[in-house]
This record gives structure tokens, sequence and C-alpha cells, in this order.
């Protein structure tokens, strides 16, 4: 299992130089990979380019770029230029957002989010591998497109698949899924089997797993939890993860926290690794003095 940290999303306002400054240390920690959100800072796919540049050998992901706002190929053609200017380390992390922020904020239809995404993943695939895109749906229509980027080769793309419906497009059409707020009882009886069976039932290789969890290390698990759970109260609220949490039998996004000492911690990545994520994508919780670095040095230890 690759073990990466997630960059942004944790409430610090962080500059570009600091953004480059954490994924020099995470590579130089020994760790994977650097994940980044896309949320109302900097783009993540450009800032990832500059990450990359400014790295040897560390994947770089998004986690995720929400699809609406972007045509799949402008955001393929994004996506392949940056893993051109990285050496092809980039990993491009999809998602559909949330209707509160598609419909409420951005004035945009989340009428069927599903089918959306199965059209726009038909779309952005064939130019991921370098292949022509023609595509007649009922959102998109695209004809005779295709993109030539000097030394990107096959993008890999995740999505943000959770339910079932979007597991399946995500194993029949991606490589693999980027989930969030996903327990591991979750993960071992609903993410990993349906999105496998999609996958091996389209004749497609072994998907990805990448799962994002916070994560501290802390001789005080209790209190730790208990403020995360106010950083994070908004993802217990929106529907698409509350439905996660509910699926696992838990409160709220503290109880799904990886929290604990060395053996917990080992214990439970250890766990996730044996249910079939392959990529672990630890949001270090920052809640206590000095928790950042500890827990970047524990994960390292693992490497």
């Amino acid at each position: 299992m690759r073990i990466g940290v997630m960059i942004g999303g944790d409430g610090r306002r962080l500059s570009l130089d600091d953004v480059i400054g954490i994924a020099r240390q995470v590579e130089a920690a020994g760790l994977d990979d650097v994940w980044m959100a896309n949320i109302f800072s900097f783009d993540a796919i450009s800032t990832l380019m500059l990450v990359g540049r400014a790295t040897t050998r560390i994947g770089l992901g998004t986690a995720v770029t929400p699809t609406y706002p972007r045509h799949p190929t402008a955001i393929a053609q994004q996506a392949l230029t940056t893993a051109a200017a990285t050496g092809n380390r980039f990993t491009l992390g999809i998602g559909l957002s949330h209707q509160l922020v598609i419909e409420n904020m951005l004035g945009l239809s989340y009428r069927q989010p599903a089918r959306h995404m199965r059209e726009y993943l038909s779309v952005l695939m064939p130019l991921a591998r370098g292949e022509t895109a023609n595509y007649h749906g009922e959102e998109y229509r695209v004809s005779n497109v295709a993109l030539d980027v000097p030394g990107a080769t096959r993008l890999p793309v995740v999505v943000a698949a959770l339910g079932p419906v979007m597991l399946k497009i995500a194993g029949e059409l991606a490589d693999g899924t980027n989930t969030w707020m996903v327990g591991p009882k979750t993960m071992a009886s609903h993410i990993v089997p349906r999105l496998r069976a999609a996958a091996t039932a389209a004749g497609r290789p072994d998907p990805h797993v990448v799962g994002g969890f916070p994560i501290i290390l802390t001789n005080r698990p209790d209190e730790a939890r208990a403020r995360i759970g106010q950083s994070l109260t908004i993802y217990g609220q929106l529907p698409s993860y509350r439905a996660m949490l509910d699926r696992e039998g838990v409160a709220g996004p503290a109880d799904v926290a990886i929290a604990g000492d060395e053996n917990a911690l080992r214990g439970a990545l250890k766990r996730l690794e044996d249910v079939g994520v392959t990529h672990f994508n630890a949001a270090i919780a920052a809640v206590e003095d000095g928790a950042y670095e500890r827990t970047l040095e524990f994960l390292s230890s693992l490497k």
C-alpha cells in the first residue's frame, strides 16, 4: 500500500511556497504521494505542476477536482500538461462535488450526477489514453478531438465514487476511486468489492483504491477525535458523506478518524491494506502541538 499525505482542506491558509515546502518535506520523509484538494483556493492541477517541478520522485494527485465547471477536454489538456511537466507522476482525481456547491453556489444543474459522470468519463478517458474522443450524449457532444501533449503518457484517472452507481461507473470506465469519510467496514463490504466487480466485468485491471482518512499520532485519542469532529462538522452533513457514515454505523467524521499511539495507527493501516486500499491518503490532523511532525515521522517509519 502506498502512503501519501493530503495538502490543503484543513483550514490552514497556505501560500504556494508553503504547499511546495510541505511536498518536499513529505518526499524527504520517504513517502509515496502528495494529494491536493481543489476547493476555493489554488487550482490543484496547476499547483501540483509546480510541486512536481520542485520535487523529483513523489507521486502527485488531486483529491479531487470537480467536473462540472470544467469541460472534459479542457481538464484532459490541463492534466496531461501537468503529467508532461512532472515526469508522468500525476494522477487526476475528479468528482461531482456536491449539490450545495454546484447548484447553490455556481448555478449549474446537478440534476443527473451519475449520467453526467458517465458522459464525462466517456470523453475524458480516451484522451487520457492518448486516443481520439468521439462521444455524443445528452450533456456532451464531442467529435474527433485528439490532444498532442509531448512527454505525457497514459494518465491515471480516479473518481470520487461512493454510492453503488458511481462505483460501477468508476470500475467500468476509470482507474479507481478516491474516498473520504469511508470507514474500514464500509471499505471492506461496499467500496472495494463493488469497484472490483465492475472493473472485472468490464475486463479492466484491478482498480486503485485511494482511501483518505484523518489521522493523528497521539496519547489523547478521545480529545483529538473531539477536535477533529469540530473541524470536520460539514462533512457529516453533506449527503454523500453522511450516507457513508451511516453505512459505517458511526455518528460523525470523528469516528472514522485514525487516532492513537503507534500500535493503534499501525493496526488501522494494516487493516485498510488487507481490505484492498492501495493508496492511503493521510489527512494529518494537526489538532495538538507537534502533531503534524510526529505523525509524519510515524508514517515515514512505515516505509
